[in-house]
């Protein structure tokens, strides 16, 4: 029989820290259990490849939405890392810690001990920044943070126009300052993606007290009262269970971590007896408070043959990754997100509520062409919207698929904010800076001006910037809708907790990576008792005129 100190369920971003840290003492065994195999190859290993392991059922989930509501019927993927690394082995790379009043929320929310100040320590810990700023980020830390060459004129053109259109200029979006136009940061290092599984796990394996088991689909959590004791896993067709001496970590993603929970006895009661199983423990929140970002992509023709559009042929992607394994360099040796803005969407908003990834190139996440000759386009959307939607079981099967529904849009601030965001856009691409390089607009096109042409694309193009989390909401152990307590406990039960980004009270600023692991990293130092690090004494930047200025 396997047995650890500590059984972690799931190797992803949380769960990799989790793992590193965690053995740092010998004298703490762990066992970290993954559904998926390898992360070994160029497919996942090359930064410029991450659309094809997040289109690969190898590699993900290949979770669906039900069919969305206010999106007329649609289901919307939601892609979630099956490999070891988890979705940082997957994702785009992009690196954004969030905003600094987004912590500040999470503290409102009954998360004692998790505002910015507290958590900026963490942040600085777990990274190594290549060009960050002095004082605000990490230097000597697992998880390198780079940034792109900027080579190609398109990504200097978006920050120039951000500028001519009246916005400022930030040196760092994950410093003291986010608002504003500036480089975009990415996790990769000497040419490689830079995941969890690479930064955190694979040093911790070279340890004798770090086991990592990869095929096994944990089926359920296996308690003795009210105490988890282990895990019960299939591998290979076989079941068994790994026992857990101290604790069981559940870090399986907002998706996953509210499932195992839920066939393990742990959450709403009806619906836990409407699909058959026992109640251990009624939380309600198990499940709800699922929150996403969405993006529309604004596409522009680019009258010079200068986008990534003309290397998108098999004999240039062959090209492309000959050149990445030989050198270590060329379009391979980047995620080509190398500019970047957050922005407010009007006056009376005390932060960005808008982020923009900027592509010198008219493509889709799943790598198909939207410009039959050159383009570039602008991800946008908004950060904080209200809509809330849950993951339920649909049946007592662990091997089923969770229905999965976000509620899209569900809110009329989704609508107004989404129209103002493309608006916002279109005005950035019309400044002096793209004269050079502006054609006509791809989408949502010239024709999309009312408030009801843009709904209607909306309705048909939005799509998910890949950022599940809340399901598992971390908050006040009084909270009836709280599932985990701030050192990450699940409430109702001992020896359990969750850590990933299901833990997540309110949705953060950006890409979600950054603030899965530093909650890996903070919650390290809970399970092993130790005092948190010291809260920092900084003063992040708000714009002086934010109630009366939009920029």
């Amino acid at each position: 029989m396997r047995e650890a100190d500590f059984v972690i369920i799931g190797a992803g971003s949380a769960g990799c820290a989790l793992a590193c840290r965690l053995s740092e003492d010998r004298r703490n065994s762990v066992i970290v259990l993954e559904y998926g195999g390898s992360d070994a190859g160029p497919l996942i290993q090359m930064p410029a490849a991450f659309s094809i392991p997040m289109n690969t059922s190898v590699y993900d989930w290949g979770f669906k939405t039900a069919p969305e509501p206010h999106l007329a019927g649609r289901q919307i993927a939601c892609p979630r890392g099956k490999v070891v690394g988890g979705s940082s082995s997957i994702n785009g790379m992009v690196y954004v810690r969030g905003h600094a009043a987004d912590f500040d929320l999470w503290e409102e929310a009954g998360a004692t001990g998790w505002d910015y100040r507290q958590v900026l320590p963490y942040f600085q810990r777990m990274e190594t920044s290549h060009g960050g700023e002095e004082g605000w980020r990490g230097r000597s830390g697992p998880l390198h943070v780079t940034r792109g060459k900027l080579a190609n004129p398109l990504y200097s053109a978006f920050v120039e126009a951000g500028v001519e259109a009246g916005y400022a200029r930030t040196a760092d979006y994950n410093g003291s300052r986010q608002e504003g136009f500036g480089p975009m940061e990415m996790t990769v290092w000497r040419a490689r993606r830079w995941s969890a599984a690479n930064a955190y796990l694979k040093p911790a394996l070279r340890r004798r007290n770090v086991e990592l088991v990869t095929r096994a689909l944990a089926e359920q959590i296996v308690f003795e009262g009210k105490r988890a004791v282990g895990v019960r896993i299939r591998q290979g067709g076989k079941i068994e269970t790994v026992r857990a001496r101290r604790e069981v970590i559940l870090a399986a993603s907002a998706v996953n971590s509210p499932k195992l929970l839920m066939l393990s006895g742990i959450g709403p009661a009806a619906h836990l007896k409407d699909m058959g199983l026992d109640v251990l423990a009624d939380r309600a929140g198990v499940g709800g408070n699922l929150q996403d970002h969405l993006e529309v992509y604004v596409q522009q023709v680019c009258t010079q043959p200068i986008t990534l559009n003309a290397r998108l042929g098999l004999l240039a992607r062959a090209q492309i990754g000959l050149q990445w394994l030989t050198t270590g360099s060329g379009d391979g040796a980047t995620n080509h997100f190398e500019s970047c803005a957050f922005i407010r969407s009007r006056a009376g908003i005390a932060w960005p509520d808008l982020q923009m990834h900027f592509l010198p190139g008219a493509i889709r996440y799943d790598g198909k062409a939207a410009a039959t000759s050159h383009g570039f386009q602008v991800h946008v959307g908004p950060m904080r919207s209200k809509s809330r939607g849950h993951v339920r079981l649909t049946g007592p099967d662990p091997g089923t698929a969770p229905e999965i529904r976000f509620n899209y849009m569900s809110e009329p601030e989704d609508w107004s904010e989404f129209r103002a965001a493309i608006r916002l856009t279109r005005e950035i691409i019309a400044q002096p800076a793209f004269d050079p390089y502006r054609g006509p607009e791809i989408a949502p096109g010239e024709a999309a001006q009312s408030d009801d042409a843009l709904n209607d694309f909306l309705r048909d193009n939005v799509e998910s910037a890949y950022h599940p989390c809340g399901t598992c909401r971390m908050g006040d152990p009084d909270d009836p809708l709280s599932v985990v307590d701030p050192e990450c406990r699940v409430i109702g039960v001992e020896a359990l907790r969750v850590v990933d980004s299901s833990i997540f009270p309110e949705i953060t600023n950006g890409n979600l990576n950054a603030p899965s692991i530093m909650v890996g990293e903070k919650a390290s130092d809970h399970i092993l008792g130790r005092d948190p690090l010291p809260a920092a004494n900084v003063e992040p930047w708000f714009h002086p005129q934010w109630q009366t200025e939009q920029r």
